[in-house]
């Protein structure tokens, strides 16, 4: 049984619809509510939920940042070459220019972040199931 089945029907903002088109760049499911897309402002901001288990793919923003708050759930965020960070509900991650990073749910829980985003993403490789299973039995 997941956790956190709340988020999904989104806890403070709306979970939006099936996250088609970045579906290439995510293991699983994502759901996306666009919350500001306004071509005046120098970022973006969205509602991101991620089904249990699902996570983007490994990537960097270039000139540019994200920053994460997260909103409901637990869930992961890594820089490459550190340890991966556990995440819950009043989080706060920074993700500074050209910093390679992913960031997802965890194997058994609902997962939803605000992510404030600022420049252009470079999807990489996706993260594989060796790391992120590792992940999920060590906590």
């Amino acid at each position: 049984m997941a956790k956190y089945r709340e988020v999904k029907d989104g806890v403070i903002f709306s979970s939006g619809e099936k996250n088609d088109a970045y579906a290439d760049y995510f293991v699983g499911q994502s759901y996306l509510k666009t919350l500001v897309a306004d071509p005046a402002v120098s970022v973006g901001v969205g509602n991101v939920t991620f089904e249990p288990g699902c996570r983007n793919h490994w990537h960097i923003h270039h000139d540019g940042y994200q920053i994460l708050l997260i909103t409901g759930g637990e869930g992961w965020y890594q820089e490459e070459g550190k340890e991966a960070v556990f995440l819950t509900a009043g989080d706060v991650i920074v993700t500074h220019d050209g910093i390679k990073h992913w960031h997802g749910a965890a194997k058994d829980s609902w997962f939803s972040h605000l992510a404030i985003t600022a420049g252009t993403p470079e999807w990489l490789e996706p993260v594989t199931d060796e790391l992120y299973n590792t992940l999920n039995t060590n906590h």
